[in-house]
């Protein structure tokens, strides 16, 4: 048994089962504690049916609810997180895994639950691809998908670092709600700093005892020669990148929900006259892409947004599409102008060029 079996906690990865292959079947145990959300706790105000709803999940949590008992909540609020609840569990409960649920979902087109039950969804799903893995960085590279990153360039570093946690430590100067209050009175001055730990090979067995804290700062370092054409090269100079891991990460997403065997690697030069695929892992890059791609002019600014582009080549080009096979699909990583990075990892599992779609 590794050290890190038990990473991540919070994804209740170990109340879920797996089925013959190797996706999440939902349980009772795993919706329960779905339950435990602050929005739909009990608080002084709750009227007498919505303290009986709740109590009657929380015993049957699979167990169907009627439309009247719905009806019966009296603050406007509640009710409507107990339908936003009720639809995200029969939809889990209707796909059968968690897998098939997120493909439903995305597939659709029609995303009607709020992004904390699609991203609780993601982290489980990635718990479950990870599960063998002894590599802190592609544990922590994977928290991207589920989990805004703030960049920041210090000392010649590109790091990604974990939004909220980020924030957190910045108000509470690391010392919890203690330093939460001596920020508020003043004791602790604004410009207090909390040191935070790069991620490294050495610190590696500290992550998984604190992987629940999400404060480690990944290293995204590269170099960056901006060209409005196809001609932008991106290059790495750190041999235990986290865009490296990143990669396999992303990787083996493919492979768990697609089925589909891909290389992806962070490139040193895109150059292609012949590009004819590309896939942003977010809003930005996806638009910057589109606009290269068109021979459209790129502002300086938007340009210096990219934190990395990638080459992903299939394993089987029979598995794309007649007219790109054989073809390298390029991706591209980039913050919005606050200096954010949201991954949708949706996007590669909807818009690569695959012949079919199982």
């Amino acid at each position: 048994m590794t050290p890190h079996n038990d990473f991540w906690p919070g994804s209740h990865f170990s109340l879920l089962q797996r089925d013959a292959r190797g996706w999440l079947v939902p349980t009772e145990a795993y919706v329960r504690t779905l339950l435990a959300r602050p929005e739909l706790a009990l608080v002084p105000e709750s009227c007498a049916a919505e303290i009986a709803l709740h109590e009657g999940l929380v015993a049957a949590p699979l167990a169907p609810v009627q439309r009247e008992q719905l009806a019966a909540v009296q603050d406007d609020d509640a009710r409507e997180n107990y339908t936003v609840f009720l639809r995200f569990r029969d939809g889990l409960l209707a796909a059968g895994t968690l897998e098939a649920y997120y493909l439903r979902l995305m597939r659709s087109g029609a995303v009607d639950v709020p992004a904390v039950f699609i991203d609780a969804v993601v982290q489980a799903l990635l718990r479950n691809v990870l599960d063998a893995s002894n590599d802190a960085l592609e544990a922590r590279a994977a928290e991207m998908l589920f989990r805004p990153q703030r960049i920041t360039l210090q000392e010649g570093q590109m790091l990604a670092g974990d939004r909220d946690a980020l924030d957190l430590l910045h108000e509470t100067a690391g010392l919890g709600e203690v330093g939460r209050l001596l920020r508020q009175g003043g004791v602790l001055q604004p410009t207090a700093q909390v040191q935070v730990q790069v991620l490294t090979p050495d610190n590696a067995v500290v992550y998984w005892a604190e992987s629940e804290r999400h404060h480690f700062l990944l290293d995204l370092t590269h170099e960056l020669t901006q060209d409005l054409s196809h001609g932008l090269t991106l290059k790495l100079t750190r041999a235990r990148s986290g865009l490296k891991a990143l990669a396999r990460v992303l990787e083996r997403w493919v492979l768990h929900m697609l089925g589909v065997q891909v290389q992806i690697e962070p490139v040193h030069q895109i150059n292609d006259s012949a590009w004819r695929w590309h896939v942003g892992l977010d809003v930005e890059s996806t638009a910057i892409l589109n606009d290269l791609y068109q021979d459209r002019p790129v502002e300086a600014e938007r340009m210096a947004r990219l934190v990395s582009l990638f080459t992903l080549t299939f394993a089987n080009p029979a598995e794309m599409r007649a007219d790109v096979a054989g073809k390298p699909v390029y991706l591209g990583l980039a913050t919005n102008a606050e200096g954010l990075v949201r991954i949708k990892p949706q996007n590669l599992l909807l818009n690569l060029p695959l012949a079919t779609v199982s």
